[in-house]
C-alpha cells in the first residue's frame, strides 16, 4: 500500500533514471494534460510531498499520486512492461531510459511555479528536508477528531498512511477513537517519524522487527488473529472523518483500551 516511504522510494527511483536527462518520449493518458509535450525539455529533479510525486521538467511539473494501486516502473528501452498498457496513464523517456506510472489516480502538468496549488495544503512531511515536527504536533493537537483520523490527515502531517496509523496507536496503546488531543501527541509524532525512517530503506515494511512474512504487523490486517503482546483477538472495524473516506482500522481492546 502505497504510504509515504513508499512514495519517497519512487522519487529516488525515478529520479535515479531521469534527473539531467532531456526527455524523449512524453505520453500523458488522462483528460486535462495529454495534450502536454515536454519532449526536449530537462528533467531538473523528481521529489516528494507527502504522499505526491513532483517531476520537475523545463519550467513544468508533473505532478502524480499513487493513492491505493498506483505505482511507477522503470524500463529499459524496448523492455516488456509488467503490467497492462490501458493501466498507464504517464510515460516519460529518456535516452536509456522509460519510466511509466500505473494505475495513478492524479496526473496532471502544471508550471513549477503554481506547485503550491496542489501540495501547499500539506502538513510537514516525514520525510521532507523541511520536517518540523514541532508543527505537526500543535497540528495534531489542535484537532478535536478520533486519533487516528487525525493521524491521517496530510494537512495535519504529510506521509502517514493507513497501516501507520494503525500500528503506531498500537505501540503507544491508543484506542484509535481516542480524540487526538487527549493522547500524547509529541510521543506519537516522534514515533511516527522513527518508523517512517527505519522503514524507508526496507523493500518491505516491519513494525515487529521480525521480517518473516506475515510476523511484520502488530495488528494491522489481523482482524480475529491473537494480540502478539497478550493473545487477545485483534478488531476490526473503519473509521473516517467522512462516509467515503472511511479506512479500516484495527485495534486489540486489552492493549489499547477505550
Amino acid at each position: 500500500m502505497p504510504e509515504g516511504d513508499t512514495v519517497h522510494r519512487a522519487a529516488a527511483k525515478l529520479s535515479s533514471a531521469l534527473k539531467g536527462r532531456a526527455v524523449t518520449r512524453f505520453d500523458i493518458r488522462v483528460p486535462g494534460s495529454a495534450t502536454a509535450d515536454l519532449r526536449g525539455e530537462t528533467v531538473h529533479e523528481v521529489v516528494a510531498r507527502g504522499k505526491h510525486l513532483l517531476e520537475r521538467i523545463g519550467a513544468y511539473t508533473l505532478h502524480s499520486h499513487l493513492k491505493m494501486e498506483g505505482r511507477w516502473d522503470v524500463y529499459r528501452p524496448g523492455e516488456r512492461w509488467r503490467r497492462p498498457a490501458f493501466k498507464a496513464r504517464a510515460i516519460v523517456g529518456v535516452t536509456g531510459a522509460e519510466t511509466v506510472g500505473f494505475d495513478l489516480a492524479m496526473v496532471e502538468v502544471l508550471p513549477t511555479a503554481e506547485e503550491d496549488r496542489v501540495v501547499g495544503h500539506l502538513g510537514p512531511d516525514l520525510l521532507g528536508p523541511d520536517w518540523n515536527e514541532a508543527e505537526a504536533v500543535r497540528r495534531v493537537a489542535a484537532d478535536t477528531r478520533p486519533a487516528h483520523v487525525a493521524l491521517l490527515d496530510q494537512r495535519n502531517v504529510a506521509g502517514f498512511g493507513n497501516v501507520y496509523a494503525n500500528e503506531l496507536l498500537f505501540v503507544r496503546g491508543v484506542h484509535p477513537m481516542t480524540p487526538a488531543a487527549d493522547i500524547d501527541v509529541p510521543a506519537a509524532i516522534a514515533l511516527g517519524h522513527r518508523m517512517i525512517h527505519a522503514n524507508l530503506p526496507r523493500p518491505e515494511r516491519t513494525f515487529t522487527g521480525d521480517n518473516r512474512p506475515g510476523r511484520r504487523m502488530w495488528v494491522y490486517g489481523r482482524a480475529g488473529a491473537p494480540c502478539r503482546r497478550c493473545g487477545t483477538p485483534i478488531r476490526a472495524s473503519a473509521l473516517g472523518a467522512t462516509a467515503t473516506s472511511e479506512r479500516d482500522v484495527y485495534w486489540c481492546p486489552t492493549c489499547q483500551p477505550e
